[in-house]
C-alpha cells in the first residue's frame, strides 16, 4: 500500500495539533477551580491594574467560593489577569511572547485572533488564541470581569503574563483555604 504525500502531511498535522493541545502546559487544568456562575457569586473583588502593578497584591478566598473579579486597567498598556500556579504562568508567558512576536497582540491592544493567518503556508497556528477561561486581557482604560469558583485549598497566583510584566512584579498571591 502506497500512501500519498498529501495524506501523510494532513495526518501528521492533525496528530501534531492534537499533541500540542494535550501537552500545552499553559492550558493544563491543575485544580485551580472552574468558571463560576454569575447568578451564584459570593463576593466581588475589584482589582486595579496599572503599569506595572496590581492592587490588591494578595487575597484570601474560601474553597468553594465564587468570586467576581472586576478588573480595571488604569495603565497605558495591555494587561492580563490570569489565575494559576507558578508553573502554569511560566508556560503561559512563552505563549504570550509568541503572540506578541507574530502580531496577535500588541503592547496596547488585543487583536482579532480569529482572523490572523500565521506563517507555515497560510495554515492557522494551533494554540495561538488567548481563550483560557481563567484569563482575561484588559485593554488600557477598560473594565472586564472574570467569575471564578475556587475548588481546593491551595496557593495560587494572579498574574499578568504579557512579556516582562510578571518579571517586573505584576503578580499577586491568592490563598484558598
Amino acid at each position: 500500500m502506497k500512501l500519498r504525500p498529501a495524506f501523510i502531511i494532513t495526518t501528521l498535522g492533525l496528530l501534531l495539533s492534537a499533541a500540542n493541545a494535550l501537552a500545552s502546559p499553559g492550558h493544563k487544568k491543575d485544580s485551580i477551580g472552574q468558571p463560576g456562575d454569575s447568578q451564584a457569586v459570593d463576593r466581588t473583588i475589584e482589582v486595579r491594574m496599572g503599569d506595572i502593578f496590581f492592587e490588591p497584591k494578595a487575597m484570601e478566598i474560601k474553597a468553594g467560593e465564587t468570586v467576581r473579579f472586576v478588573l480595571l486597567n488604569e495603565g497605558a498598556l495591555l494587561h492580563e489577569f490570569n489565575l494559576g500556579k507558578a508553573a502554569s504562568h511560566a508556560a503561559h508567558q512563552k505563549e504570550m511572547a509568541a503572540m506578541f512576536q507574530n502580531g496577535t497582540l500588541s503592547p496596547t491592544a488585543a487583536h482579532d485572533m480569529s482572523k490572523m493567518d500565521h506563517a507555515m503556508g497560510g495554515m492557522k497556528m494551533v494554540g495561538m488564541e488567548h481563550d483560557d477561561p481563567n484569563s482575561v486581557l484588559v485593554e488600557p482604560g477598560a473594565r472586564e470581569e472574570l467569575i471564578w469558583t475556587f475548588s481546593d485549598a491551595t496557593d495560587l497566583e494572579f498574574a499578568c503574563n504579557i512579556p516582562g510584566h510578571y518579571q517586573s512584579g505584576m503578580v499577586g498571591k491568592v490563598t484558598v483555604r
